[in-house]
């Protein structure tokens, strides 16, 4: 497997299609929490609208194929921000308050990355990658950040606290040091966005990395003043509609500092929807089920990407992506250096310039849990295996922040389905195409060598440890 991710790798930067030789790119990484695939209204985002994302739509390629590394926010991140399979790199769930595991010092981020060419970087928003110090950004190739480390509902407001739950205060953070707690949420859009404008002022005469990662629409929801009651789909539309301005801020100092043409745009979802709760949740689009579960409404989310003068106006890409090939994309564009370990993400810089005839992603596997690899798909065909998974079929919607219930259910045999004609997921197809089961099958077996899979008792080789703090004890930063 390690072999085939290089080919790959290799491939890329010898098309035809690589960067042209220039001073430099910046690199813009607005990565949203809980997002879903039909949440912008370039999408198909009822009730509200979404001018600026629409927009950037307009000018650059929006993805209809982009998966997210696992369907939950940590282990996306840790996806996103080194290339790789999150299980591969030992961060699974949503490592919490106090978890003692987070990146590994061994891993390379995007933010080390782009350093190889001196880039000033930063991060406002949320981290997830593990909450003490060692695990931070600033330890971890990032000049600046401003932010909460995890998920903003885990914090002593949870509606479920005490019950399920018993979190602490939530910290904000700048640089290493906590400067306060419970920090008012209505204000996180906002502040974030303004960060990044001065980020992007001060640094407007060198390259930059900047990783904007809005907590919303995660929940508890919250916007500010000028955007609440906006929206006919009531506060999780005022959050989107916050979240498009943040967009347009973004755009608008970009362009006043002529930096259009040599920054790219990616604009993204962690994973998808929590739909359970309800009113305060997104829209999956009618895809299958939502965040936690590895059908596409788990992993498939929105994303739009922009460079002047790259990418084709209003063009659309319906080829097999992820979020894990963002690392060797930057990698190409900005003339930087892979880690020697193995890397999962491909460089999709063909597919951002338009060619219509490259397929850089031939395959993607759904793994979840500790190391269950669910389902495996080549882009058409997703072969799902026999798993538990939490059903949001059956479900009391949740309304005013409040979780409505939901039920485990178990998947008794593999099912086959045809995305094409299907993305729902819905017509198990497993009979009709024997020859397209087997060949998934032995794809499914080749990561299982490599990687291992809990669901069959399977070890593979390649998976790497999580940065473990033994013994630790929890302490001010």
């Amino acid at each position: 497997m390690k072999n085939t991710c290089l080919s790959y790798i290799l491939y890329a930067f010898a098309s035809p299609f690589s960067v042209a030789a220039a001073d430099y790119t910046n690199i813009v990484l607005i990565n949203l929490d809980d997002a879903g695939y039909g949440d912008f209204s370039c999408y198909g985002a009822q009730g509200y609208t979404t001018p600026n994302i629409d927009q950037l739509c307009a000018d650059g390629v929006r993805f209809t194929h982009f998966l997210a590394g696992q369907p939950v926010s940590g282990a996306s991140r840790a996806g996103l921000l080194t290339g790789c399979y999150p299980n591969r790199i030992g961060i699974t769930g949503a490592p919490g308050p106090g978890a003692n595991f987070g990146i590994h010092e061994d891993e390379m981020t995007l933010g080390e990355l782009v350093k190889q060419k001196n880039y000033a970087t930063a991060v406002f928003g949320k981290w997830h990658l593990g909450d003490d110090q060692p695990f931070l950004p600033l330890q971890n190739g990032f000049d600046e950040y401003y932010g909460i480390p995890y998920s903003n509902d885990m914090w002593p407001f949870h509606p479920q606290q005490g019950e399920t739950f018993n979190f602490p205060d939530l910290p904000t953070i700048e640089g290493n040091q906590i400067t306060g707690y419970n920090t008012d949420q209505s204000e996180f859009t906002t502040d974030f966005t303004d960060r990044s404008v001065r980020f992007i002022r001060q640094n407007k005469d060198k390259p930059f990395l900047l990783y904007l990662a809005h907590p919303m629409p995660h929940v508890p929801l919250a916007v500010s003043d000028k955007f609440k009651g906006k929206s006919e789909q009531g506060l999780f539309g005022d959050v989107m509609m916050e979240i498009d301005w943040s967009v347009g801020q973004i755009r608008a100092t970009l362009r006043e500092l002529g930096l259009e043409e040599n920054t790219l745009i990616i604009l993204t979802s962690d994973n998808g929807p929590w739909i359970n709760y309800g009113n305060h949740a997104g829209s999956t689009a009618g895809l299958r089920e939502a965040k936690g579960t590895t059908f596409d409404g788990g992993n498939r989310v929105p994303c739009i990407m922009y460079w002047k003068g790259v990418t084709q106006p209003g063009s659309v890409c319906n080829k097999l992506a992820s979020n894990i090939d963002i690392f060797p994309t930057v990698a190409a564009i900005t003339g930087t250096t892979l880690p020697e370990h193995t890397i999962d993400g491909i460089n999709i810089i063909a597919l951002i310039k338009g060619d219509q005839s490259a397929v850089p992603r031939e395959s993607f596997v759904y793994y979840y849990g500790r190391n269950d690899l669910e389902a495996v798909t080549d882009g058409q065909f997703k072969l799902v295996f026999p798993h538990d998974y939490v059903s949001y079929g059956i479900f009391a919607p949740g309304k005013d922040g409040k979780p409505g219930k939901v039920r485990m259910n178990q998947l008794q045999q593999a099912e086959l389905y045809d995305l094409r004609r299907d993305p729902g997921e819905r017509y198990n197809v497993i009979a009709q195409y024997p020859e397209v089961t087997s060949r998934l099958m032995q794809l499914a077996d080749q990561y299982r060598e490599d990687l291992g899979d809990n669901l069959t008792r399977t070890k593979g080789t390649g998976l790497r440890e999580p940065g473990l703090i033994k013994g630790k004890t929890r302490k001010d930063l």
